[in-house]
């Protein structure tokens, strides 16, 4: 469904990470819940499902009328589309309802191979404008899950312009749980620091991690120097609070929104149940017209875990808060503070100052004032002081007085869970209706047959008969109010009888253990045709199969080598007109240029300013014979589409060489703004594999993900040998030098720090625990990129790179000085033309120009993934 549920309420989506968090998730009143198979899926760590495991979850779930969403949403290599398609038809046989997908590539092989499987957009997309949606309508998708920096009118923006263009689909939104720092699918922190990557469901968490803010100057080459720290009483300045919505639910209900979504694959069976029931609650409450958010409440949803709660950007959160720099774990509720500690009689006495109190069983954590933790199980019994907010607490550990005391785990509450989310004790939520009629056949068999209504209104037929006749009465024949009392127990089921017809001769007898059993058969057989109804039909399995096999035949015969016929062209990124005027008096014939914004803080840069920038550099190139791509922003919000429109329906347009994008929605925008000026394609597409290289047509060069290794981009580059026709293949470009980036962010650490006064003169970075430096680049709108604190190279392995097909090879010179950009162009195109003379003394050259790179680059040198790939679980 992609409007509101047949009750006018989104759909309640909850997370799965194991078998048991699904039955919490069911018992606890979920519409529907995600989940991952062992493979493919962007949590790798969580328990996840086998395919037997996958069974019994689908048809679990569907015979309680809960739709099953299977997570596909992790960035794929071309040698593992083979596998992707068979788990694809895998999941369509057995009838999952969606699948989320980031990989735009297994987008489109899902769209060929079994069409009528729902395609959900993942956030890892990074889809935040209606730009976005268009492209997930027009590519088969029936659902896009909203970037969580938006806000709620921004989100009802998209879904008003949507509706009124008419667009079938459903927008799902995050409601509870953890928060990225990054815009989804964009962070590539884990991987450059420690080769993990979040686009392979390996996150490390480096965001969690301690650092410190610096502030310093730049030396001529653009590297932060005369670094000083800026004092700041909190360590965990990359770590968000967790997002909680329920204070303000009813306004997040009341938009147009589809689905409101669970964090939390990675979280307890007893996490989920406790979550996912208070939402339950809530919003049945909301559709009568009598919630109001409840203190109790949350402290109940701040005990199953939390890192302190915001609104998120969705509820117009930022800065402190937003971010939970003090802790970046859970915290619990606060109970009170250490007022006596006797470390000889293992007790301390705590000032209560919250409503709650510990008890027997409690999990319980001591925050001392220096931040040093101490967590236990209270295993002995607490005294309260009567008439006093005070209790003793029994602990083994020295406590020091002064430390906060929270409360983790609730014993009672765990308790209670554990008999919620238990098979035997769960009762879960009668959500599935029966339409039946009762009535006997000549042979006086009872017959008991009608229709199951699924969640999207499709009614499946279901029937029984009884296995003994009903005899004559001699006296008290079976009344009607008898059989429809016996056959409407469904208490404990997912079931509830909402219309029962009943033709009774009125002078039959039977056992009230034949109807019993007679309705027993039929919720049995009601559950069994649910779940076979959502499997699809024999020729339709079998069609995807021959198509699957096709596929796989396809895949196994040999590519063709592609030819290197020319050496790769050189191409600069840059931020400042001095570098597009060194890096082309340096040789570069292909700049492109993302101004940097001169508005305030907070502000998007003007049309005029935009302008003047683009056509200084256009004039600054005209003599020189290079070409100038307007490099848009990473992310690039309304706002800048309304200045990009302004821009272009200028002669400027006609000296530009292109425009290079890093998002779906900025391509759909650009191609709608300027429909003949070439697409340039960037990082932020996250190009893996053959099939999404293919599927983003009208592109004239993509850029290749900086996560591939050089056999991935070889086995990448065999597209020519796959596509009908080599017209159709863009030029594929490399980055082979510069700091790249980490990770983009709506926050600003300076801001968050020191606040908005401060200009963002100087050089600024984060400093993590090993004393590694991350520079810090800023836009005009509040957004921050964090770069890599060492500088990738591969100068010394263009010889490798121009035999597997790569066309171009990229410098990223943004946030650098023209002095750095000029002697970088100098020894990239001397390392060219050392490629093209070939000869064995190459090697020995580049070996060389990799000692001179070294001594301008940042931090050190490295080949990231590119040598030997990510670290794989």
């Amino acid at each position: 469904m992609n409007q509101k549920q047949r009750d006018g309420l989104p759909e309640l989506l909850a997370p799965a990470g194991s078998e048991e968090a699904l039955i919490a998730a069911i018992n606890a009143g979920a519409d529907a819940v995600y989940l991952g198979g062992s493979r493919f899926g962007a949590r790798q760590f969580a328990t996840n499902f086998d395919e037997a495991a996958l069974v019994r979850s689908v048809a679990r779930a569907h015979a309680q009328n809960v739709a099953v969403y299977v997570t596909v949403n992790t960035l794929i290599h071309d040698r593992e589309l083979v596998d992707v398609a068979r788990y694809l038809l895998v999941l369509y046989r057995m009838g999952v309802d969606a699948v989320l997908v980031q990989d735009v590539g297994v987008a489109a092989l899902a769209r060929w191979l079994v069409p009528d499987l729902p395609l959900h957009a993942s956030t890892q997309m990074t889809i935040y404008t209606i730009g976005g949606v268009r492209w997930a309508v027009a590519h088969g998708f029936s659902r896009v899950v909203l970037a969580r920096e938006l806000s709620l009118a921004e989100v009802t923006a998209i879904a008003a312009a949507a509706e009124e263009e008419h667009l079938d689909i459903g927008l799902e939104i995050f409601l509870h749980g953890a928060l990225c720092y990054s815009y989804s699918g964009q962070c590539l922190l884990s991987s450059v620091i420690g080769g993990r990557s979040g686009n392979r469901g390996s996150c490390a968490q480096p965001c969690r991690k301690p650092y410190t803010l610096l502030h310093g100057e730049t030396d001529q080459y653009g590297r932060p120097v005369r670094m000083q720290e800026v004092r700041d009483d909190e360590q965990y300045l990359l770590s968000p609070k967790d997002l909680a919505c329920y204070p303000h639910l009813d306004q997040v209900v009341h938009s147009p929104i589809t689905s409101l979504k669970i964090e939390g694959r990675m979280k307890s069976p007893e996490y989920v149940a406790t979550v996912v029931g208070i939402y339950r609650t809530a919003l049945d409450a909301i559709k009568t017209g009598g919630w109001k958010p409840e203190d109790a409440v949350i402290e109940r949803l701040l005990m199953a875990f939390n890192r302190g709660f915001t609104g998120g950007y969705l509820l117009g959160a930022r800065h402190r808060s937003l971010m939970g720099r003090d802790r970046p774990d859970n915290r619990g509720l606060f109970v009170g503070t250490v007022l006596e500690s006797d470390s000889e009689r293992g007790e301390v006495i705590v000032t209560l100052e919250g409503t709650t109190a510990p008890d027997t069983g409690d999990g319980l954590v001591f925050i001392a004032p220096d931040g040093e933790e101490c967590g236990l199980v209270l295993r002995g019994t607490p005294w309260y002081h009567p008439g006093e907010q005070k209790v003793s607490l029994p602990v083994q550990d020295r406590v020091v007085v002064g430390s906060k005391v929270y409360l983790t785990r609730s014993a009672v509450y765990t308790r209670a869970t554990r008999r919620q989310i238990s098979d035997d004790a769960a009762h879960p939520p009668a959500r599935v209706s029966l339409s039946l009629s009762f009535w006997f056949d000549e042979e006086r068999l009872p017959h008991l047959s009608g229709t199951v209504l699924r969640r999207d209104q499709i009614a499946v037929p279901v029937s029984v008969i009884g296995d003994e006749p009903f005899l004559e009465a001699r006296e008290h024949p079976l009344t009607s109010d008898r059989i429809r009392e016996q056959l409407t127990r469904t208490g404990g089921t997912p079931f509830v009888i909402t219309d029962l017809v009943i033709d009774n001769p009125g002078t039959l007898f039977g056992r009230s253990s034949a109807l019993n059993r007679l309705r027993r058969d039929l919720l049995s057989a009601a559950a069994g045709v649910i779940v076979s109804s959502y499997h699809p039909s024999e020729e339709a399995q079998a069609a995807a199969e021959a198509r699957c096999t096709r596929f796989v035949e396809m895949e196994s015969q040999p590519g063709n080598v592609i030819p290197v016929s020319t050496i790769p062209n050189l191409v600069l990124f840059t931020d400042t007109l001095e570098a597009v005027a060194a890096a082309a008096a340096a040789g570069c014939r292909l700049i492109c240029f993302e101004p940097k914004s001169p508005a305030p803080c907070g502000c998007t840069g003007t049309v005029p300013s935009m302008i003047d920038q683009l056509t200084k550099a256009v004039n600054l190139l005209r003599t020189t014979g290079a070409k100038l791509v307007w490099k848009w922003p990473q992310i690039t919000r309304h706002e800048f589409f309304k200045m990009a429109g302004d821009i272009l329906a200028t002669p400027l347009i006609e000296d530009l060489a292109g425009v290079m994008v890093n998002g779906i929605g900025a391509a759909t925008a650009l191609q709608e703004m300027a429909p003949t000026l070439p697409l340039y394609g960037g990082q932020g597409l996250n190009i893996w594999n053959r099939c999404t290289v293919n599927a983003l047509t009208g592109f004239h060069l993509l850029t290749l993900s900086g996560e591939l290794s050089r056999e991935e981009i070889a086995e990448l580059t065999d597209i020519v040998s796959r596509l009908p026709s080599s017209d159709h293949c863009p030029h594929l470009a490399l980055i082979v030098q510069g700091s790249a980036g980490a990770l983009v962010t709506e926050d600003c650490p300076v801001g968050t720090s020191c606040g908005c006064i401060p200009p963002r003169t100087g050089s600024w970075a984060v400093r993590d625990q090993k004393g590694e430096v991350f520079p810090l680049l800023f836009d005009g709108s509040c957004r921050t990129r964090i770069q890599n604190a060492v500088e990738t190279c591969l100068i010394d392995h263009l010889l490798a790179i121009a035999g597997i097909g790569v066309t171009e090879v990229v410098i990223d010179a943004r946030g650098r000085t023209p002095l750095y950009a000029e002697e970088m162009t100098r020894l990239y195109l001397q390392g060219l033309d050392l490629v093209a003379t070939g000869g064995r003394r190459s090697v020995e050259e580049l070996a060389h120009l990799k000692e001179k790179v070294k001594v301008i680059s940042l931090g050190g040198i490295t080949t990231g993934p590119f040598l030997h790939g990510l670290k794989e679980t």
